[in-house]
């Protein structure tokens, strides 16, 4: 199959597998909170974060994708059986490094998480230890991803992440069924990680792992990706200075429920994030070509043609939250739960302005302009860290996801500086074409919706259901009058034409 086709159903994947991860969510969620309760909860929330901020490849992920998809344009597979023979020893390297920052920050556990019991620390101890345990076991697996979209398999990696989304959620259940904890949720986890490795290893082998030159070692090629990956890692470690460092922060100064809610309102924000990138990762290999070419122009727009398509899904999804966030949030948790809304409010909302410019992030990447978009993250870190920790001492939660907010819209105004000064792209006109004639219609249907939900008293499920079926309309009528140009109409009628006439046959 080709690259287009690839993509196409690659994306519809992509989404099937995020619509699970949603309903199973609404429905899961609640109850595993209610079963292992809300500070064991807000300690699996804690482990994971921690687990997270070791749980990266040093920038040799995207230094494997953007090499590869270089030599794949250049026709020279040579070269890239000899990069991922470098890389893959390198990963075994990084491995010995990962176990060493895990044993540290184990022993000092004690003294960085103050605010937990002294059971809740017993208890965290041992989700540290199951959680890292994994964690040194699929590190050395983590440049498959990038080897296997740079093919353009995109198909069969997306469904690698529906059938993890499958095996965990059915071990959770199972679990929780029969009496299991707090320990049993890490340990599906990691089952259903190892499950996942296999699998990937299965469709590398069908590309092109017995090709792999293992013996291969070239320092100046050495020196190539170490130079590209240095800034690509610190800019990784950057980003998990803002959510993955922020459970850690908030724990320090609050307590376990304080984290739970925090816990809930990033699990929001990731649906947003997943909702919107499932496009953006497909990119590489095509935006390569294009960087291959130096056709400026046709980057602009396919990051003008995505980014429109993109304003719309993440339009609906916060124009959604803002008119029926509150009701969700209480049928869904309860009362107890009410400052979820405005903290996920406060971090959902730089994802609207910063997700669909990724096909620019994309470009930085395949240009290997990784140093100036370093620059940015650690600019972004810097100004989280220095204003979490008193918004969180003084305000808790909502201190926390304020710092996260006001530092993501800072990385958007860099990022954006970047994409014009460095990569020559007019991110003017991008604006102009993208979000200069889309945010009317979408701030047209939030004031349409919260017009018409003001007069609706219906509580529960029932007017949570109500209310969103009101802002889905009006949201579809609105930019589909006022917003959406001919190719995008057409992109929606097509499929819907061909699916009435196969009914008719």
């Amino acid at each position: 199959m080709n690259s287009s086709g690839q993509i196409k159903y690659g994306v519809i994947i992509s989404y099937a597998s995020l619509f699970l991860n949603i309903v199973t969510g609404l429905l899961y969620t609640p109850w595993m909170i209610n079963t292992i309760g809300k500070a064991n909860y807000g300690l699996y929330t804690l482990a994971m974060s921690v687990i997270s901020l070791f749980v990266f490849d040093f920038g040799l992920g995207s230094a494997i994708s953007r090499f590869v998809s270089k030599y794949l344009s250049e026709g020279r597979q040579d070269k890239v059986d000899n990069l991922l023979g470098l890389v893959f020893k390198l990963y075994l390297l990084g491995d010995c490094i990962v176990l060493v920052g895990l044993s540290v920050v184990y022993c000092f556990l004690p003294s960085i998480y103050q605010g937990l019991t002294s059971d809740e620390l017993s208890s965290f101890k041992v989700v540290f230890l199951v959680a890292g345990l994994f964690c040194i076991i699929s590190f050395p697996f983590l440049p498959l991803n990038g080897v296997i979209t740079s093919y353009e398999k995109f198909i069969p990696l997306k469904t690698c992440d529906l059938i993890h989304k499958v095996i965990v959620v059915g071990l959770m259940t199972c679990c929780l069924l029969l009496g299991g904890g707090l320990y049993s949720l890490v340990i599906v986890n990691s089952i259903a990680g190892v499950v996942i490795i296999f699998l990937k290893l299965g469709i590398l082998g069908k590309i092109r792992i017995k090709a792999i030159n293992w013996s291969f070692w070239d320092k100046a090629l050495l020196r190539s990706v170490f130079g590209f990956s240095l800034w690509v890692m610190i800019t990784q470690l950057a980003q998990r200075c803002v959510f993955n460092l922020a459970p850690s922060i908030l724990a320090a100064f609050a307590n376990s429920s304080s984290v739970s809610i925090l816990g809930i309102a990033m699990v929001l924000e990731g649906y947003t994030y997943t909702f919107a990138n499932a496009i953006n990762g497909m990119f590489l290999p095509k935006v390569s070509r294009m960087v291959a070419a130096n056709d400026k122009q046709s980057i602009l727009n396919l990051m003008i043609r995505v980014g429109r398509i993109q304003i719309y899904i993440i339009g609906l999804i916060c124009v959604g939250y803002i008119c029926t966030g509150r009701d969700f949030i209480d049928a869904w948790l309860g009362p107890d739960y009410s400052e979820v809304y405005v903290c996920a409010l406060m971090i959902i909302l730089p994802s609207f302005f910063q997700l669909p410019q990724e096909i620019g992030s994309t470009t930085v990447v395949a240009e290997g302009k990784v140093k100036h978009q370093a620059y940015a993250f650690l600019i972004m870190a810097a100004i989280n860290i220095v204003l979490a920790v008193p918004l969180s001492k003084y305000y808790g939660v909502k201190g926390l996801c304020l710092s996260i907010m006001m530092s993501y819209f800072i990385r958007t105004f860099l990022m954006d500086a970047l994409f014009y000064k460095e990569l020559g792209l007019n991110v003017f006109l991008f604006f102009k074409e993208s979000f200069l004639k889309i945010l009317p219609s979408i701030l047209l249907s939030m004031i349409v919706t919260l017009g018409i939900c003001h007069f609706i008293s219906i509580s529960g499920w029932l007017g949570f259901v109500l209310k969103a079926l009101i802002c889905v309309v009006a949201f579809a009528i609105s930019v589909w009058l006022f917003a959406m140009n001919y190719e995008e109409k057409k992109l929606l009628i097509e499929p819907i034409k061909k699916l009435l006439v196969n009914k008719q046959k």
